[in-house]
């Protein structure tokens, strides 16, 4: 069952490098744990999903869109803004690193597609020899309810991208 307005968001543990302006791009630091209700609970968040860092859309549209309407997140009263897909939390850093994407967007990998699952958002990318991803999705969280799901039905960025998702707060 796919997640929808009104639900609670499922908890669910990803793995990601907290952001540390020192750190050397080649530099290997361990991803920790973040627990999706701890870190969500009491705040307004927006949780958006690629199918791969790296790739074309995700790269030149969907997170450069969140990285460039941060101030304007912010300023409808969104904390947090995490980036998922289903790769492990080292790429993600290097992802997070190579889009400069600072302390904007926490980049953060769900290796074995346990949370997109959870909120019924996977795809079959077997084909295309990426396996199990996660769908291209943006949902917006309050105080740990889902108010906001917009899920791409077609190539591209419609209604998971940074425009949509602001029209919505």
């Amino acid at each position: 069952m796919t997640v929808k307005v009104g639900d609670v968001i499922p908890d669910g543990t990803l793995q990601y490098v907290p952001y540390d302006p020192k750190e050397a791009l080649t530099a290997c630091p361990r991803p920790i744990q973040l627990n999706i209700h701890e870190k969500l609970k009491g705040k307004k968040a927006i949780i958006f999903a690629i199918p791969g860092p790296f790739t074309p859309t995700c790269s030149e549209n969907h997170v450069p869109g969140f990285l460039s309407a941060y101030d304007a997140l912010k300023a409808k009263g969104v904390q947090d803004v995490i980036c998922i897909s289903v790769v492990d939390g080292f790429i993600m850093n290097a992802f997070a690193k190579a889009y400069n994407a600072g302390d904007k967007v926490i980049m953060a990998g769900d290796g074995s597609a346990i949370f997109s699952s959870a909120l019924g958002l996977t795809q079959d990318l077997t084909k295309m020899g990426m396996g199990i991803r996660s769908k291209r999705f943006a949902i917006v969280v309050d105080d740990l309810v889902v108010k906001y799901v917009g899920i791409e039905q077609a190539p591209g960025v419609t209604s998971s991208g940074a425009e949509a998702v602001l029209a919505k707060l």
